[in-house]
């Protein structure tokens, strides 16, 4: 769980930073635009205003030059360093500008005959980190009336103003940001949390799933060997063959499993064939090799069991396509009916049985190699040949408590309630 949650955290870190580093540059930017644009109604409404008073909003009667004069006059030197004001046709009646509009007039990109119908704004850097708007406005005496004129009007954004929008604009930043790192922060321990819960209940359901497997195994192993060892010696020798071939996930769980289960179809042989001291006669042969069927039907639908189905259907086919059931050659047999052919002959051969005294190791070693090509997967057998002296040292003293803690490892490594 220590690795799940640092990967927890660097994951939700980098995401958190991520979508702090997107928003917070958008949102000093709409807080900046939306800014700007208050400034921009607040200057058309003043400007609408004083151009109400001064009567020049309708421009058609003889006094309209009059009239924009006056209101261009109003206009200037408050919240405009240029105002000016055009009849209908386009035609400038009036201009005023302070002594910084002059300067600014000669940086202004020129326009052509104002002919818009709805208000607007330019906002423009100039020279000298100056920051103007230019704002254009239809005159309508009425609401969706005709249009009488145009003002036009250029506001220069004193620095005041200028460090206030951005001053805003870097408060809202900042607090979206500030949002998205403490929304990381509260998501951590909840996600963290949640995968505990997750990891225990699967903790559990693979518990039962493993006691199960064990009960299964020490089930058929009261009806066959003398102690109940072989299930686990054969299956802590499969996986730790398995493991130098490079098994892992659910290959390993698979072949852990069908060693512990590879007989379980011997369930429904009769004790007289299944006990017998001696050697099997053909129809009693012919009876026992029915347990890999048995077998399969019986871990077949059974869930996470099923995961054993190819050690217990292929557990006693051969490498040159002697075996039974199918008659399966070389790399159609599973690998993992490959591997526990290997072990299991090594410890039925290494061990008493009710019909045998167990084997020196040297001579069960010369019966592996025989079964090179013909039995055995010449390349398993191999890598059991150099591994076969180390695995003897470890097991050969141990008793049936002794093998189920090695046994309890190789599960506690394999079985991760966070991959089963």
């Amino acid at each position: 769980m220590t690795s799940f949650r640092r990967l927890a955290f660097f994951r939700i870190a980098t995401v958190t930073v991520t979508l702090s580093a997107l928003a917070t540059p958008l949102a000093w930017y709409v807080s900046r635009e939306n800014a700007e644009q208050q400034v921009v109604e607040f200057a058309q409404e003043d400007a609408r205003r004083v151009l109400t008073h001064a009567q020049a909003v309708d421009l058609q009667g003889p006094e309209s030059v009059l009239h924009a004069s006056r209101a261009a006059t109003a206009l200037v030197g408050g919240l405009f360093e240029i105002a000016e004001i055009y009849n209908a046709a386009g035609l400038k009646l009036s201009e005023e500008m302070t002594p910084i509009g002059h300067e600014l007039e000669s940086l202004l990109p020129k326009h052509g005959t104002p002919a818009y119908t709805k208000p607007f704004y330019e906002s423009m850097k100039l020279s000298q980190n100056r920051w103007v708007m230019r704002v254009m406005v239809p005159l309508q005496p009425a609401a969706g009336g005709a249009i009488t004129g145009y003002f036009e009007g250029v506001r220069l954004v004193p620095d005041w103003q200028q460090a206030h929008i951005q001053s805003d604009a870097m408060a809202v930043a900042l607090m979206v940001c500030l949002a998205s790192l403490l929304c990381g922060a509260f998501i951590y321990p909840v996600v963290i949390h949640l995968a505990g819960e997750n990891e225990r209940r699967a903790q559990q359901v693979l518990e039962s799933h493993i006691a199960m497997m064990d009960a299964l195994g020490r089930a058929i192993a009261k009806r066959d060997s003398d102690t109940g060892t072989h299930n686990y010696r054969v299956a802590w020798i499969a996986a730790t063959l398995g493991e130098a071939l490079g098994l892992k996930g659910a290959d390993m769980q698979a072949l852990i499993a069908g060693s512990f289960l590879h007989d379980v179809g011997k369930i429904g042989i009769p004790d007289a064939i299944l006990l017998k001291p001696g050697r099997l006669d053909a129809d009693e042969m012919t009876i026992m090799r029915t347990h890999v069927e048995q077998g399969q039907e019986i871990v077949h639908g059974a869930g996470w069991l099923e995961g054993a189905a190819h050690v217990v259907a292929s557990h006693h086919e051969k490498w040159d396509g002697s075996g039974y059931p199918k008659q399966l050659v070389a790399d159609a047999i599973p690998l993992s009916a490959r591997i526990f052919a290997v072990a299991d002959v090594y410890d039925a051969l290494s061990s008493k049985r009710p019909y045998k005294a167990p084997m020196p190791f040297g001579q069960v070693m010369s019966i592996l190699a025989e079964g090179r090509g013909t039995h055995f997967d010449p390349a398993v057998l191999d890598t059991f040949e150099f591994m076969a002296p180390g695995i003897r040292d470890r097991i050969e003293s141990l008793d049936e408590s002794g093998i189920k803690r090695l046994m309890a490892d190789m599960i506690e490594r394999h079985f991760d309630a966070m991959s089963a």
